[in-house]
């Protein structure tokens, strides 16, 4: 994924339709409303209804979050940095990725949209009910809310100053957009960008 230019101000076009275009846009308070009633209501059911061990259900909950910092990686290196030859997946992966990198300080696309983002959590919590089967209601509340983390922290990023005990993932991801575009692929953490050696070097 290559941008020509990066520009701190103004804001990207994604699609010519009005309504659609309207739909690439969303608050962060549009996303908290989707997911902490579900996260809540995830566990609650787990626990009164199911009746599955607290301490477990706490278990494996922090193991969804864990999981959410590796898939957040592997989308961000893998699928939103794709190299392709192609025009049309060229396009595909403006829409969904290219434009943040081209309009980065665009606070109305920091987050994902609510429509894809229900259509892929949706995605993610058949896929966990597959491998967890009904410990998927601790593990998916975890891992929802390692995206909105991420997401809380990926906006603060662009739209704030670094508070003191967070410099470094502020500098690490400044540097991914304005340098590096092919390190520091984590947000909420380097963890994986040490593991897999795409952290960004300490200059």
């Amino acid at each position: 994924m290559e941008i020509e230019k990066i520009k701190n101000k103004g804001q990207g076009t994604v699609f010519q339709n009005g309504i659609l275009e309207m739909m690439t846009k969303t608050h962060p308070m549009v996303i908290y409303s989707l997911y902490i009633p579900i996260i809540a209501f995830c566990i609650y059911y787990a626990i009164d209804y199911l009746e599955l061990n607290v301490l477990k259900t706490i278990l494996i909950f922090i193991g969804g979050l864990l999981t959410w910092t590796l898939v957040e990686y592997i989308l961000h290196r893998f699928i939103f940095h794709i190299i392709s030859e192609s025009p049309f997946v060229q396009r595909i992966i403006y829409k969904l990725h290219g434009v943040h990198h081209e309009y980065p300080r665009d606070k109305e696309r920091l987050f994902m949209p609510p429509v894809p983002s229900l259509i892929i959590a949706g995605f993610f919590f058949y896929i966990q009910y597959l491998v967890f089967g009904i410990y998927v209601l601790a593990f998916f509340p975890g891992f929802v809310l390692g995206y909105l983390l991420y997401g809380s922290l990926h906006y603060a990023i662009h739209a704030f100053p670094p508070p003191k005990y967070l410099k470094a993932l502020w500098r690490n991801h400044h540097l991914h957009h304005y340098k590096y575009p092919d390190l520091g692929f984590g947000v909420s953490s380097i963890l994986w960008d040490v593991i897999f050696r795409t952290h960004i070097p300490k200059k």
